[in-house]
């Protein structure tokens, strides 16, 4: 995969980028990225990226000559045909979902606005997918960006190295995930789940998938609304009800 980032502050995702997970990925090849300041872009002698909105209205929008020449120019240094991203408040919420179909893309381009908006022409032009990670508004869409690269990275083959981990996190399965625990199995008291210490594999597998729907149920119940529930979660739910 390769994503370039338009942004007119690269250096807000360097840390992200070369950190942690994410450095590691790039430095063993999983994914390569790249960071366009789209203000070089501009043809205003003075490199202006943004102008008063026609009409009148508070602030600034980001004027669309940059961004469609910083994307053209994106688009031609690949063979492939890009998801083309915007990150905006009005855009569809991210979800795990959206970032396993996003991970199995070959390149995307995100767009990060500033200011006030975008200037509507570069929303109904050039863009495939327009994303908010969450019902409030930052000053700009680096933060976003980085919580998508992240979640879509972590989602491509070795890059965490045990596939699991990524398969059982919270919401890929569209539930949250069951609680941990290591050693010690006593700890001033508190003591791990019985359970989980006896090696019997297919209770642990039933402990797990019940405290998941127990979790679920008590901290986000809008998950379970329209989830088809297969036989053995009816019946572990029914027993939580017991239980309630």
């Amino acid at each position: 995969m390769h994503i370039d980032v338009l942004t007119l502050f690269p250096e807000m995702l360097q840390g992200v980028l070369r950190s942690s997970i994410m450095k590691r990925a790039v430095d063993e090849d999983h994914f390569t990225y790249n960071l366009v300041n789209f203000r070089d872009f501009s043809d205003n002698k003075h490199k202006k990226v943004d102008d008063y909105p026609y009409g009148g209205g508070a602030g600034m929008i980001l004027t669309p000559q940059p961004i469609f020449d910083a994307v053209h120019e994106v688009k031609k240094q690949r063979e492939t045909t890009p998801r083309v991203i915007l990150m905006c408040p009005q855009g569809e919420r991210y979800t795990q979902q959206k970032a396993e179909q996003l991970a199995e893309e070959e390149h995307l381009i995100i767009i990060c606005g500033h200011y006030e908006g975008y200037d509507e022409r570069i929303r109904e032009h050039l863009i495939t997918d327009e994303i908010s990670i969450g019902d409030y508004v930052l000053t700009g869409g680096e933060i976003g960006a980085m919580a998508v690269i992240d979640s879509v990275v972590r989602l491509l083959p070795n890059v965490l190295g045990n596939k699991q981990s990524s398969e059982l996190d919270s919401f890929s399965t569209g539930l949250l995930e069951h609680p941990h625990y290591t050693r010690p199995a006593n700890y001033q008291g508190m003591e791990v789940p019985d359970v989980l210490l006896e090696g019997h594999h297919a209770k642990i597998e039933e402990w797990r998938l019940k405290e998941s729907l127990r979790r679920t149920l008590n901290r986000r119940p809008d998950l379970l609304v329209d989830r088809e529930l297969n036989d053995e979660e009816k019946r572990l739910l029914r027993q939580l009800s017991d239980e309630s």
